[in-house]
């Protein structure tokens, strides 16, 4: 995976300590060419790859994995064709991804995915099922969403049970901002949809506030309403969670006509 975080060289000289540099007097003073790492969404978890994903990944990942780069993607040239393209962020362990593929073979259907184990489970789907109609980028979605994909190219976005960040001082980590809500809907055809769901009411409730507030958005639902599943899968970890009465909440918004 291509490291998105910037790595910075050692310094000779003194340690410097809270982003200052050293001053004559020995006082430390703000360095304003200090650059910080963005903030992330993720944390890449260590799990391990099991045999089966591993060889997976070592078998097929040339035939389905797209190499990131900054630049945007010739989708018709990929999948070989130009039917409607659904880009899903965050896959997880890619069940979800390959139940919709598997069930419309006239879409194309991209992954966007940082964790390995996953991708190698999708990727033993792919060859068990059969499937031409996706393909699998491991990368970072910002910078994905950013440089892969020309505006108003996408027909669909797809953001499934994203990481809550339950504690407050983490929901700078949660992913749907307002920066990253106008990327999306700059990346949708108009009349394209923005799809979420996540199990965690505060969440919900903040993605409903950031959405509505996108002038090149507007609520499938109408103001205010949630949405529902529509032909969105049903994971095991939702219906584990539904049994216990947890709730889920989706989010369907389109971009609206220029």
């Amino acid at each position: 995976m291509v490291c998105a975080d910037r790595c910075h060289g050692s310094v000779s000289g003194p340690q410097l300590g809270n982003g200052g540099r050293v001053a004559e007097e020995g006082n430390q003073v703000p360095d304003v060419n200090v650059t910080h790492p963005p903030v992330r969404s993720y944390v890449i978890r260590g799990g391990r790859l099991t045999t089966s994903q591993r060889k997976a990944l070592e078998t097929h990942a040339d035939d389905f994995l797209v190499d990131y780069r900054p630049t945007v993607l010739d989708t018709r040239s990929l999948f070989g064709n130009g039917k409607p393209l659904t880009v899903e962020i965050g896959f997880g362990m890619g069940d979800s991804l390959l139940t919709m593929a598997s069930d419309s073979p006239d879409t194309n259907f991209i992954g966007i995915e940082v964790h390995r184990p996953g991708i190698g489970k999708l990727l033993l789907g792919i060859v068990r099922q059969g499937l031409d109609n996706i393909r699998i980028i491991n990368h970072d979605a910002r910078e994905v969403m950013t440089h892969c994909f020309a505006e108003a190219s996408l027909d669909r976005i797809l953001i499934f049970f994203p990481d809550p960040w339950h504690k407050k001082r983490h929901h700078k980590r949660r992913l749907v901002q307002p920066a990253f809500a106008e990327l999306l809907a700059t990346r949708l055809k108009p009349g394209g949809i923005l799809h979420a769901a996540t199990d965690w009411q505060p969440y919900a409730e903040q993605m409903l506030a950031v959405l509505e507030q996108n002038s090149r958005l507007r609520n499938g639902a109408g103001p205010g309403n949630f949405g529902s599943p529509g032909d969105r899968p049903s994971t095991k970890f939702e219906k584990r969670g539904k049994r216990l009465g947890h709730g889920v909440w989706d989010l369907q918004f389109i971009r609206r006509q220029d």
